[in-house]
């Protein structure tokens, strides 16, 4: 089956780098008029621009995910620019916090829960008024597979993944029928994120995935094409685990990384 977007634009939230990346590549590759890509950092999307190399095909916007009035803008610019916004993709997250809950730096727990809850729900709120309200559309949320499950030392994290997939549930629900909103769970992918669960110890955490590897930005950058696309057009409200078997094939076991 080919997978196709043809003729639809986008806004991928962090873009400028690994998975956000690959998502803006894949979806340009599967047919998209345009792609709106954002991250905080102008030299990061400028980075990012010259990777892409697919000239006015995309735009990068500047923005703070957990700001209202800079995700208004990104679907402001997708409609101004490609003339629609058909597909959004929250994939911008931080996870700042790290430590037991009972004593994790509350600091560290606000940015993290504002940037991995409240920014999807602002991203998917200026969609719906921007755009989708009237026209319809998808949306695609990057959660992970620690909002599925508990880990040691990134509650905070994980706290708010669930969150992130129980909001896709409830926008599913209210969104419907004219707009699908699913997710994906990914487990360890090679990005700068996940850094610290992979680069000293690769070999150990790749035989912590009964795929015996771990994932690439490609991998969830496919399912997220997957979901945005006509193909999936009976599918919504749905998490969908992108994690080399650890969900599925070793559910009664707690991940276990170095």
């Amino acid at each position: 089956m080919d997978i196709r977007v043809d003729g639809k634009a986008a806004v991928v939230t962090g873009a400028s780098r690994g998975i956000g990346e690959a998502i803006t590549r894949e979806l340009l590759d599967s047919g998209a008029t345009g792609v709106v890509i954002t991250s905080r950092k102008q030299e990061n999307l400028d980075g990012a621009m010259a990777r892409l190399d697919a000239g006015e095909r995309v735009v990068a916007v500047a923005a703070r995910a957990d700001d209202e009035e800079d995700a208004a803008r990104a679907i402001q610019t997708a409609v101004d620019e490609f003339g629609a916004c058909d597909i959004v993709v929250a994939n911008a997250g931080t996870n700042p916090s790290f430590g037991p809950m009972v004593s994790v730096d509350l600091g560290g727990v606000d940015k993290t829960w504002s940037v991995n809850q409240r920014g999807p729900l602002l991203l998917a709120r200026a969609a719906w008024n921007g755009w989708m309200g009237e026209n319809g559309g998808a949306i695609v949320n990057v959660a992970s597979i620690a909002g599925l499950t508990v880990s040691p030392f990134m509650g905070a994290y994980n706290v708010s993944k669930a969150a992130l997939i129980h909001l896709t549930r409830q926008l599913a629900l209210e969104m419907a029928p004219g707009v699908r909103v699913n997710a994906v769970a990914p487990a360890v992918v090679r990005t700068k994120l996940a850094s610290a669960l992979w680069e000293h110890n690769e070999d150990a955490a790749a035989n912590a995935h009964p795929m015996g590897r771990i994932g690439e930005p490609e991998d969830v950058a496919r399912a997220v094409v997957f979901l945005a696309s006509e193909a999936a057009g009976w599918i919504t409200g749905v998490t969908v685990p992108v994690d080399g078997g650890v969900t599925g094939a070793k559910s009664a076991q707690v991940l276990e990384l170095p």
